[in-house]
């Protein structure tokens, strides 16, 4: 019997596509969707007694997928395995294997760090057999996280409350959480004052500021208004004079190009994006996107990675395009090449874009919105990461005025280098503004104009936002690429961490079930421990240590952990304490509580059930009600529907499903409004006496490009022209019956 065709197998239908196109004829791509097997949901699925040997499944919903692949598979003379280049991509190809009966003649294992047709042909020539090194990484991370997940959640049901969960990571990234909380409440402020002296130089050729730096060339901190009121009491009739001006050149490197965790804080900080957006997102890019003229190709290398490794044809490829498009003097000569942090599993390169000469601009008419902020981001990290260095020219000038020191400094960009592509974004900016210093010289005398003191105050350390958590954990070593944006998804929507503007708080909920962890499984949420079992599971990969092994040394510790557990909190259930509101109750007078139900958080009167008063929490929207001016708040419905309505209610009337914008029209000066959902949504007015009024009809649609537009016009000009023939055609029928009906009538008469 003759094979068909050779069967590639990867996990997603874009990437599929996009490898489809890339192989010809030859050969068959069908997608797998993610796992095809795995453990069972209803138990353990790991008997724990003979090795930890785990009991895979085939995935129900995917049955019929299967089926097919299975198929095909039968038909095929080789089978590829293309699914993606890291421990999960690995244990899905061998999870394939076995579930296909594959032999390990047919079944064949490629990979692709970048989706490019040269990549995706040498790949395909130069194929190997599955790692099963990397395979036991990911069962023995898989086995663990399930005895862990599996053991200690129903424990937290019956002590806490049910549908609670337990994880090995996520359990730690929420007392990471809770401890920045605990350091926040703990914090004891203490005082300290700015003093700032305004000073005039002679003849009125300018005026600058100097802040206090100390006494003589001693750096001095003003504790109370009594140290600031001595300063200033001791230079008020004293003269200021120049004491040195420095003049120097500074230069600024730039930042290295991206890895998973340095992506997700930069994508926070800059797009506001979540680390899950930002991996789907991301996922899209490297799995190929339609490109006008270039057809689809994958725009960036794979988003799973710790390696700061570049390819010599990158770095070739970036020189080029570089001194091309901005000159030798922005090229430093030699590529830059990063060193990879110890520990790091360096499986592929660093982030960047396939093709470096696609610039932002010229394919941001493919990309969505979402898309392109994101390219552009990639995009300029690594293109800034091979440039020239910034340049800086520095002044500092120290001012002296009876034995104390008064310091300014003022940097001024000379040479833009880099930044004339990217600048690094900062998790929070620096209130101090540098103004330009007139030109001094040593010895000068300037003139007080006035001082001016200001109080201050030690704040404690900030609470984590998604981008500081992501580096926290990176830096203590806890989870790997691939875990950081699951881990935060779950700690959210599981109530154990809220996120209240960009900063993640700890619920009641995540402070309870974190000091029972703390109690009875020291282990499982100890930062060290956690980093060492990290390193354990990258032992199982380079091949140094036996799965099994790791297991059993981890569940001896942990069952006892588990027993002394149970004994100690028998008869226990630890009752999870109420977040009080300013709202008062308006039945009863009491402070009502927050609440969560079906459709989200709710205010509640805590005397119930004597007293069932609830009332929504009342969600400030940007804008103002067309109607009347006041605000509008944000609502829902007893179904869980979304609205938006006046804060005056009936008094005004104003409601409506579309959301409200910060943007005004420039017509009316009214809010905007957009149409609820994801992606680049226009926003439109509808305030019916406006020239710029949008009928309701026409609110619900996405912005286009051009091409996309023009295309929609033909297949609807196509449509209506098919649909004209059709009626034609109808219409020729029906006068064919009338005129057959009526001629069977006259026969029947007759």
């Amino acid at each position: 019997m003759a094979k068909g065709k050779d069967l590639v197998i990867v996990e997603s239908p874009a990437k599929a596509k996009t490898i489809e196109r890339y192989l010809g004829g030859k050969y068959k791509v069908k997608a797998s969707m993610g796992h095809l097997r795995d453990l069972p949901k209803s138990k353990l699925g790991v008997d724990i007694e003979h090795g930890f040997e785990p009991e895979y499944i085939p995935v129900k919903e995917k049955k019929d997928l299967i089926a097919e692949l299975k198929k095909d598979a039968k038909a095929a003379g080789t089978v590829y395995l293309a699914t993606d280049p890291d421990r999960e991509g690995e244990a899905i190809s061998w999870h394939l294997k076995e579930l296909l009966e594959l032999s390990d003649k047919k079944a064949q294992r490629v990979t692709f760090n970048e989706i490019t047709k040269k990549v995706v042909t040498e790949s395909i020539e130069n194929p190997r057999a599955i790692d099963t090194d990397l395979v036991d990484a990911q069962q023995a991370r898989r086995v663990l996280d399930r005895i862990v997940g599996y053991k200690i959640s129903p424990l937290l049901w019956k002590k806490v409350k049910s549908g609670l969960s337990a994880g090995r990571v996520q359990s730690v990234a929420t007392r990471m959480v809770v401890d920045r909380e605990e350091e926040i409440k703990a914090f004891r402020s203490e005082e300290y004052w700015l003093l700032d002296a305004l000073l005039d130089c002679e003849g009125g050729s300018g005026s600058f500021s100097a802040r206090f730096y100390g006494k003589g060339e001693k750096k001095t901190e003003l504790k109370s208004e009594d140290e600031v009121n001595a300063v200033i009491a001791a230079t008020q009739d004293a003269p200021f004079l120049i004491d040195s001006v420095k003049r120097g050149q500074k230069q600024k490197s730039p930042a290295p190009p991206f890895i998973t965790s340095t992506l997700q804080q930069e994508a926070s900080r800059r797009l506001a994006m979540t680390p899950r957006r930002t991996m789907s997102i991301a996922q899209q890019l490297y799995e190929g996107v339609e490109i006008s003229g270039h057809g689809t190709i994958g725009l960036i290398t794979y988003m799973r990675t710790d390696s700061l490794r570049l390819s010599e044809e990158a770095l070739a490829a970036a020189k080029n395009y570089i001194i091309e498009r901005y000159g030798e003097a922005y090229y430093p000569g030699s590529p830059r090449r990063y060193k990879t942090k110890a520990g790091a599993q360096d499986a592929h390169e660093a982030i960047r874009p396939t093709y470096v000469d696609l610039s932002p601009e010229t394919v941001r008419k493919d990309l969505t919105q979402e898309q392109y902020r994101l390219y552009r981001l990639i995009w300029g990290r690594f293109t800034a990461s091979q440039m020239a260095n910034a340049v800086y020219d520095n002044v500092s000038v120290d001012v002296v005025s009876a034995g104390y020191t008064f310091r300014a400094n003022y940097s001024e960009l000379k040479f833009p280098g880099y930044t004339a592509v990217y600048e690094e974004a900062r998790d929070e900016e620096s209130g101090e503004i540098e103004n330009p210093l007139p030109t001094l010289s040593e010895g000068e005398r300037v003139y007080l104009e006035k001082m001016i003191p200001q109080q201050q105050f030690t704040q404690p350390p900030a609470r984590y936002t998604e981008a500081t958590l992501i580096r926290a954990m990176e830096e203590k070593g806890i989870g790997r690429p691939s875990t950081y944006a699951p881990t935060i998804t779950a700690i959210t929507s599981r109530d154990y961490v809220i996120k209240e503007g960009k900063y993640l708080r700890p619920t009641p909920l995540g402070e309870v079930v974190t000091g029972l962890m703390k109690e009875h499984f020291g282990d499982i949420v100890d930062l060290k421990f956690t980093n060492q079992m990290e390193s354990e599971l990258d032992g199982i990969e380079s091949g140094k240590a036996n799965w099994r092994e790791v297991l059993g040394e981890f569940y001896q510790n942990f069952e006892k952990e588990m027993t002394a557990a149970e004994q100690a909190m028998d008869g226990v259930k630890i009752k999870v304490p109420d977040v009080e509101s300013d709202e008062i109750c308006d039945v009863c007078g009491r402070r009502m509580v927050v609440k969560k139900g079906r459709f989200g958080y709710f205010l509640a009167c805590p005397g119930f059930p004597e007293c069932t008063f609830t009332k929504p929490i009342v969600v400030e929207m940007p804008g103002k009600c067309p109607k009347c001016g006041s605000k509008i708040l944000k609502r829902t419905s007893k179904k869980g529907y979304v609205f938006y309505a006046c804060e005056r209610g009936t008094d005004c009337g104003f409601i409506t499903w579309d959301v409200p914008t910060k943007d005004v029209c420039p017509a009316c000066g009214k809010t905007m409004f957009k149409h609820a959902g994801r992606g680049p949504l226009k926003s439109y007015c509808i305030n019916e006496a406006c020239p710029n009024f949008v009928p309701e009809d026409k609110r619900s649609y996405k912005k286009k490009t051009a091409a996309k537009s023009e295309s929609a016009k033909k297949e609807s000009a196509g449509k209506t022209s098919a649909a004209k023939t059709t009626a034609k055609k109808t219409a020729a029928k029906t006068t064919a019956k009338k005129t057959s009906a009526k001629k069977t009538t006259k026969k029947t008469e007759e």
